[in-house]
């Protein structure tokens, strides 16, 4: 066995079993590998159930941080987004109006409308910040796509397709991600509204260039907020449907989030109603897979809002 001092190291510990992976040094060094990024952990908010997610998926090139809700629902990057439907009210140009190809669309603040659009939305305040990796180059961060993001206002409506909003496109807009992978939005909490968990739609394109042509999103997918964060907000003045609308459904029972809970769609969330929350989610995207997710209308996972 090669002298402790000439073994390959992982954060400055030598290897026991130089010639092995590093998912295969045995139990106690697992452990310390645990032991070492409890603080980080615990930075993201994940307790004892997270560290042992964590454990199953250590290895030597892991740059998936697992990130969980308040709620302390764990997601991990290693993980395919979900495909979703994109609704019935995309804004992407498959279903009708196509806020992609208008000037001004790329933009971090989406509060207001921007061209044509004069409205601004009201509600708590939320940051929402994707992170986007790359499966098919090992998880790292996804540079360069373009994620569009859209969702509800505090009534539960969609603007461009709302009577009375179809010349308004608040809360809606493109990000370009930077070397991490991120794209940040400043925004509204969205309502909850009759039929659907509480959520936020994004589709990933590769580039900027091709976000005018919605067939060329490599992935569809949705954020599930959180029940307790939403039952906070929803007790604020403006939200009192969703209040109502929440109570009577859950994630296992949403016709989007059914299927596993939303388990990889749950972010974390931080903050408070007076100054505001910080929607995070890491959505690994894999292109070596075929698009599923997108298809408008009100069918499976569309959910149509009041058109009030």
């Amino acid at each position: 066995m090669p002298h402790p001092d000439d073994r390959p190291t992982y954060q400055g510990r030598p290897l026991p079993r130089p010639d092995e992976e590093l998912v295969d040094q045995g139990l106690a060094f697992d452990i310390g590998t645990l032991m070492s990024r409890r603080r980080l952990l615990g930075v993201l908010g994940l307790g004892a159930a997270g560290l042992g997610l964590a454990a199953c998926g250590a290895s030597a090139s892991t740059s998936t941080a697992a990130r969980s809700s308040s709620s302390g629902t764990t997601t991990a990057a290693t993980t395919e987004i979900p495909d979703e439907t994109a609704g019935p009210y995309p804004g992407d140009g498959s279903n009708g109006p196509d806020v992609l190809s208008q000037s001004g669309v790329v933009r971090s603040d989406i509060r207001s409308g921007f061209g044509t659009g004069s409205a601004t939305a009201e509600g708590v305040p939320m940051t929402l910040e994707l992170t986007v990796t790359d499966l098919a180059d090992g998880g790292v961060p996804f540079e360069g796509v373009a994620v569009y993001v859209w969702h509800c206002d505090r009534d539960g409506r969609y603007s461009m397709y709302a009577s009375g909003l179809e010349d308004e496109n608040y809360l809606r807009g493109v990000q370009i991600a930077d070397a991490n992978g991120r794209v940040t939005f400043t925004s509204i909490y969205p309502a909850c509204y009759d039929g659907r968990w509480p959520h936020i739609h994004f589709e990933v394109y590769p580039d900027q260039a091709g976000i005018t042509d919605s067939t060329k999103a490599i992935a569809t997918s949705q954020v599930a907020l959180p029940q307790d964060v939403c039952s906070t907000v929803y007790a604020t003045s403006g939200y009192e449907q969703s209040k109502t609308n929440l109570a009577k459904v859950s994630l296992t029972t949403d016709n989007v989030f059914g299927d596993d809970g939303g388990v990889t769609q749950i972010p974390t969330v931080t903050g408070d109603t007076s100054s505001g929350y910080t929607v995070a989610l890491t959505a690994a995207v894999d292109t070596r897979t075929t698009p599923t997710g997108g298809s408008m209308g009100g069918g499976p996972g569309g959910g149509a809002p009041p058109s009030r």
